[in-house]
């Protein structure tokens, strides 16, 4: 384990990105996205390309239907401090 080094963080990804790249790897269009969560297929399109900013309650109804964390969508680049890593 000596050998071992963190991977380099390739690329930036915005809150946007994120719920887009979530949605897309379940397999949802926007409107279905827009049916699940009762939030406008608009609104999902504005969030996605950073016109619209998630917020909190946002983030929870559409964690809910895409079954994930709402953590994934807010804080996609977080990474935890080096010294609190276990």
């Amino acid at each position: 384990m000596r050998d071992f080094r963190a991977a380099k963080k390739r690329i930036e990804v915005t809150v946007g990105e994120s719920v887009r790249i979530v949605r897309e790897l379940q397999e949802m269009s926007q409107n279905q996205l827009a049916q699940a969560s009762g939030i406008p297929q608009t609104t999902i399109s504005a969030i996605e390309n950073d016109r619209v900013r998630l917020g909190v309650e946002r983030a929870k109804v559409l964690a809910r239907a895409l079954t994930c964390h709402p953590g994934a969508l807010v804080f996609p680049g977080w990474e935890m401090p080096r010294e609190q890593a276990g």
